[in-house]
């Protein structure tokens, strides 16, 4: 159970809700049941004074700034580029941001204003969900908890292409950055708004 979470002070980041990685095999919690769950978490956030930031994974055209480095498994991008409904988020997240974050790699951190972004808008604490679990998910988390702000991951707003993986960064690494709860726990720790 969280005890009384400062919206004010408190950012809800999605990872990369968008058609292209939503489109994937996802587990273990399907594509619609991952917006869902961030749709529940934005709405009572926002209605708590909270921020909301959408996150998206995008490249130049020809991928020139796509991290090319030799690996075992490569990241899989589609011939010829991403298309713009490829960048849309999901028609059925409905809920408004108040920032949108390009990014080029895992972290919504690293090369973008994220940082910049919440520390002027005084937040401390920081809720990540979205996909993929064990990649954009997990390095956001390890990010947020080198720059110091309070991580909380939403479980069941996040799945990746493989259950094991989602378990594994789930059970064995985010707790060591962050706390690890379900959308309900996160919702219910929220404290009221200020009254004017």
């Amino acid at each position: 159970m969280l005890n009384d979470l400062d919206a004010r002070r408190t950012a809800l980041i999605l990872i990369d809700l968008q058609n292209w990685t939503l489109g994937m095999p996802l587990a273990p919690h399907q594509a619609s049941t991952v917006v869902g769950q961030a749709c529940r978490l934005a709405r009572g956030l926002k209605k708590a004074g909270g921020t909301i930031i959408l996150t998206r994974a995008a490249f130049s055209p020809g991928y020139a700034d796509a991290l090319r480095q030799p690996v075992d498994v490569a990241l899989p991008l589609p011939e010829g580029g991403l298309s713009p409904e490829a960048l849309a988020f999901s028609r059925d997240f409905d809920v408004e941001s108040d920032v949108v974050i390009t990014k080029r790699h895992w972290s919504a951190f690293h090369g973008t204003e994220l940082d910049l972004q919440l520390r002027r808008r005084g937040i401390s604490t920081i809720v990540i969900g979205g996909v993929m679990t064990n990649f954009g998910v997990e390095s956001t988390a390890r990010d947020a908890w080198q720059h110091s702000y309070s991580a909380i991951v939403a479980e069941d707003a996040s799945s990746s292409i493989d259950a094991d993986m989602h378990r594994f960064s789930i059970d064995k690494i985010l707790p060591r950055v962050a706390r690890v709860r379900s959308a309900a726990d996160i919702l219910a720790g929220l404290t009221a708004p200020a009254s004017a």
